[in-house]
């Protein structure tokens, strides 16, 4: 990782320590990354060291093809690649660790307090349900949402 380029260390080749560029350069290796078509995905592409905040909101997907469990077999060894990367010389591997930690805990408090409005909904659509007035206004909606011909 100390390799450089004797001359101007500057123009070197770079190797990088973060996680994220250590995924991104992978990436970069498996395409022609010189082609027009490359270059435009390699600029799409977004690699990240955590959740940073306007991702942290979104629905994440499981892509069951990428489970270590599907993929190894049992006995294997493999490695995390945020540990890696600190035995390497990534020097944010606590930073990061504290602020998914914080996450964790607020999207915990989130999906209690989400729970708790879905349950009270359910709760409130069966008492509703039985209820004459209710079904009296629902009827006066129900003609009113219908759509006027036009003649």
């Amino acid at each position: 990782l100390r390799k450089k380029m004797n001359t101007t260390p500057a123009k070197g080749p770079y190797h990088f320590r973060a996680p994220s560029r250590l995924i991104w350069r992978t990436i970069r290796s498996m395409m022609q990354h010189k082609i027009a078509r490359c270059e435009a995905a390699m600029e799409r592409l977004k690699v990240f060291d955590g959740i940073p905040s306007p991702y942290d909101k979104k629905k994440r997907m499981v892509v069951p093809d990428a489970l270590r469990i599907t993929r190894l077999r049992p006995g294997r060894r493999f490695t995390n690649i945020g540990r890696m990367c600190s035995e390497v010389g990534w020097k944010h591997r606590d930073t990061i660790k504290t602020l998914e930690d914080k996450r964790k805990t607020k999207a915990e408090a989130y999906w209690a307090k989400k729970k708790e409005l879905i349950q009270m909904r359910r709760k409130a659509e069966k008492q509703a349900a039985g209820d004459a007035k209710v079904k009296k206004v629902q009827k006066i909606l129900d003609v009113l949402e219908k759509p006027k011909a036009i003649f």
